[in-house]
């Protein structure tokens, strides 16, 4: 049995934006995640022979909408295949999230009815589960197919406040270490309870945000380099002072990117816990996914004003990391510090709108594919 959650304080700087903004905003996200369906397709395993459940899971949903058509899709093959399984999805995230939202887009409330999987197909049931994925949350051997995507780069905790940047990618060398050490943890606790989780036979399937084989990451391509750029803006509101030095340190992002070497070791390791637990590597790779919002400006060979090319990316940006931002003024006045994140933010757009040649969020991710053997 996996122990209780210890720690869950990080709610505020880890849960998306709600209301649908964070899927409305992250289409790039989105098209990494259809881009999967075919290792989806083969993870579900189709059955028509077999009357049973089928027991699937989305870990770190936010509000559903990034991955709703892949899961349509995905379902919808199933159906097809004379596979008549009753289908049970739980989609997870912590506590804080805007489930309201998810429940609304699968029954079709909101967003793109034609997508709404819960209604348009039968014998389809989705639940909801408010505890973060570092933790076991489905009883030994219940679960057949797993997946996550763009969310298992958070760590359960953060390990230090980085005193000279914002993000562990560009971290000095001691506090990088720390933030090394606790994704180590935190990949070993979240296979050892997909092993605990899942069927023999079940899979994994994990699409996370991490370094390839370039030294590329989120926001760092080659054009500018967005945390480079969340970092001097942020410290410039410190230099003027806005805020304070202790309120500069606590804008730490509780990320960390690997390698894919750090994906694998601890499933390639036949000493190693997860190993033990019968977790194997299937396959792993990188991927790279240009940023909708900037190849949109690009292929308006000047047609698009600079400015409306900012007021798209911004958002995008905001969606996410927002809350670091917010979360290091909470000892202030909400409205108070609403102000000022505005502030940073729309000193961002400014700067795109002025000059926005190389300003992108390029999507970089390592994909694993694992399965638990008998």
């Amino acid at each position: 049995m996996t122990a209780a959650p210890r720690n869950l304080n990080m709610q505020g700087v880890l849960s998306m934006r709600g209301g649908g903004y964070y899927t409305e905003r992250t289409q790039g996200a989105k098209l990494v995640i259809n881009n999967a369906l075919p290792l989806v397709k083969e993870g579900l395993k189709v059955d028509p022979k077999s009357e049973g459940v089928l027991r699937v899971a989305d870990f770190g949903c936010a509000d559903g909408g990034t991955s709703q058509e892949m899961w349509s899709n995905a379902f919808s093959y199933l159906r097809a295949s004379g596979d008549k399984r009753q289908i049970a999805i739980t989609y997870t995230d912590l506590a804080s999230n805007d489930f309201s939202q998810l429940f609304r887009s699968m029954q079709g409330l909101a967003g793109d009815p034609s997508i709404a999987y819960q209604k348009n197909l039968e014998g389809v049931f989705v639940y909801g589960c408010g505890t973060g994925f570092h933790y076991q949350l489905f009883p030994e051997g219940t679960l057949d197919f797993g997946f996550s995507a763009t969310a298992m780069h958070y760590l359960s905790e953060k390990p230090c406040e980085i005193t000279t940047h914002c993000h562990s990618a560009s971290a000095g060398e001691a506090e990088h270490a720390q933030f090394a050490a606790q994704a180590k943890a935190d990949w070993e606790r979240i296979l050892l309870a997909r092993a605990r989780e899942l069927k023999p036979g079940g899979r994994f399937v994990c699409l996370n945000f991490g370094i390839d084989e370039e030294g590329r990451y989120l926001g760092n391509t080659g054009g500018q380099h967005m945390f480079d750029i969340f970092d001097r803006l942020w410290a410039r509101l410190r230099d003027a002072g806005k805020i304070t030095k202790d309120e500069y340190d606590r804008a730490t992002f509780v990320q960390y990117y690997r390698t894919q070497a750090e994906f694998a070791a601890p499933l390639l390791d036949e000493t190693s816990a997860v190993h033990k637990a019968g977790l194997r590597l299937v396959d792993s790779f990188s991927t790279y996914t240009r940023c909708p919002y900037e190849q949109h400006f690009a292929e308006a060979n000047g047609a698009m004003d600079p400015r409306t090319f900012a007021k798209t990316l911004i958002p995008t940006m905001r969606s996410w990391s927002e809350t670091v931002f917010s979360s290091a003024l909470s000892d202030r006045d909400p409205a108070e510090a609403a102000a000022l994140v505005d502030e940073f933010f729309q000193s961002y757009e400014d700067l795109v709108a002025e000059a926005p040649a190389g300003h992108a969020m390029d999507y970089v991710h390592i994909v694993v594919v694992m399965e638990k053997v008998a």
